[in-house]
């Protein structure tokens, strides 16, 4: 039995970046030898341990054959029989196909070390079109290692597995995943780009193939980020692609309000008054001050207009403006009315000001 560190806890310590979760392999066990020395099973469809002391996982090497569509239609074979090469060959990408043994020992069957060398992100093999769901990861590590770019032949495989429709076999909650990854990292526009050049924005996002999409860099949450999508496409195209995608309520919420109400909010100056705070109540931004904040940082990321003074009234309309102090006998609609107009007394005055 011997253990393997791999993946990209090699791949980012070569790398100098900081090393999050350690991923092991271990060769010519057994489940039944695991589970005598103590580690915990937790794979259901492959054996993958916990240590008993670290928790971190252990994966018996295993080999892959695919026999359905998708990202999960595969069967694993995993024995001691299984080599340390045969496991590293099912991996996505050179860089990824590495490990390190318990004496520090590299070992780099497929190119791995010269590919970091050359910012490249390279297939191991042509396995790398059985699984649809690499196309998206590709394109998150473009995201994530910033200065990297796909190798053509890889690319080539990518538009590939696009033309056999088998993206659209993929789960949403899936690809949703990498994307939430993606938005995280340091280049969340890499992540689009590399799909265009994939051919890939279809079905998944299929509102953004054509756009001239770059996300601003001033954001960096990923809802934030996921919300600077809508000011690229319209009302409708945000509601499908939040849907498409099962996307969190969060994440669509803020989505969609920026398709609907960013043009309107970045031209506040100039707007109807009646119709900005009838999109703030629309959006409850009286109600949930931080969610409205928030839009008005996408929105002013995305126009690049300074909405600082837009925030400051809304926080007045919120404190000022209540029902408390509206004239006795108002009930029912009337209410609302008087609120409505209150508030937009205060926009006025702020249109008008410097």
């Amino acid at each position: 039995m011997e253990t393997y560190l791999v993946g990209g806890a090699v791949r980012d310590e070569m790398l100098g970046r900081s090393v999050g979760d350690r991923d092991w392999v271990v060769v010519g066990s057994s489940p039944e030898e695991m589970a005598a020395l103590g580690y915990r099973q937790v794979g259901r469809d492959f054996p993958v341990f916990l240590h008993p002391e670290t928790h971190e996982e252990y994966a018996l090497a295993r080999t892959e054959r695919k026999t359905g569509p998708g990202h999960v239609g595969f069967v694993c074979h995993a024995g001691p029989d299984v080599t340390l090469e045969d496991d590293l060959q099912r991996r996505d990408l050179t860089v990824n196909a590495m490990a390190r043994s318990g004496s520090g020992a590299l070992i780099d069957p497929f190119g791995g070390a010269q590919d970091l060398e050359r910012k490249l992100l390279r297939h191991v093999s042509e396995a790398f079109r059985e699984d649809p769901l690499r196309v998206f990861r590709v394109a998150r590590f473009v995201s994530q290692l910033p200065g990297f770019a796909v190798a053509d032949e890889t690319l080539a495989l990518m538009k590939e597995v696009a033309a056999s429709d088998e993206l659209g076999a993929l789960s949403a909650e899936r690809v949703f995943g990498e994307l939430a990854r993606a938005l995280g990292e340091p280049e969340p526009t890499a992540f689009f780009g590399v799909l265009r050049s994939a051919e890939s924005l279809q079905p998944w996002f299929a509102e953004l193939d054509g756009v001239d999409l770059a996300l601003p860099p001033g954001l960096v949450d990923p809802v934030e980020r996921f919300a600077a999508l809508g000011w690229f496409v319209n009302a409708d195209q945000a509601k499908h692609l939040a849907e498409r995608l099962k996307a969190p309520s969060a994440f669509s919420k803020a989505l969609r309000q920026v398709s609907r109400y960013g043009s309107l909010l970045a031209g506040w100056r100039a707007a109807d008054a009646t119709d900005v705070v009838a999109a703030f109540n629309a959006t409850r931004a009286f109600a949930l001050p931080d969610e409205s904040a928030r839009l008005l940082r996408v929105v002013g990321a995305c126009s690049g207009v300074d909405l600082g003074p837009l925030g400051t009234v809304v926080a007045r309309m919120g404190s000022e403006v209540r029902a408390g102090t509206l004239p006795r006998g108002l009930a029912g609609a009337s209410v609302g009315d008087a609120l409505d107009q209150r508030r937009a007394a205060l926009l006025r005055k702020a249109q008008t000001s410097g």
